[in-house]
């Protein structure tokens, strides 16, 4: 699927195709909501890196998060968390240890996303308090992180493009 995003000021936008354009995840970690000012739907969505193109790059900034787990030495990521440097819109995350993929934040699509099957309610142990999570029948709770990753989510859902 052919995504188009962009920042809310309109310094930025980029496009790139997608295999898995279903958002099927809200992270509740404290990384995505406070990068993402999000209640959980950050880096739901992957892309194809090669495919990416961008206009306005010059006002992109990156940022490494520091991540921080009890009982373990503070360290900074190797993922590249881009934003707008004139709006501070969260645009995508690139990561090294897998440079084919690229995962832009479905808050930053603009073009109309399909509604997935099933949530995936992520990193729950950190999820901020005053967040409302949803209940019910269509979410999967996890703690922490998911078993299955974007792809397989995809494919174990028939939904992969």
């Amino acid at each position: 699927m052919h995504l188009e995003g962009s920042c809310h000021c309109g310094a930025v936008r980029f496009s790139l195709e997608s295999d898995s354009p279903y958002p099927y995840m809200h992270c509740h970690c404290s990384i995505c909501r406070k990068t993402a000012g999000s209640g959980g739907y950050a880096i739901n969505l992957g892309g194809d890196a090669a495919t990416m193109k961008v206009r306005g790059s010059r006002y992109t900034g990156v940022y490494h998060a520091v991540i921080r787990e009890p009982k373990k030495r503070s360290r900074r990521s190797r993922a590249e968390r881009h934003f707008c440097l004139k709006c501070g819109s969260a645009l995508w995350l690139w990561d090294p240890r897998w440079p084919d993929l690229i995962h832009p934040h479905a808050s930053a699509i603009d073009t109309p996303l399909p509604k997935p099957p099933e949530v995936v309610e992520a990193a729950l142990d950190y999820a901020a308090h005053w967040v409302d999570v949803p209940r019910g029948g269509g979410h999967v709770y996890c703690a922490q992180w998911p078993h299955e990753s974007l792809a397989q989510w995809h494919e174990r859902h028939g939904l992969k493009e």
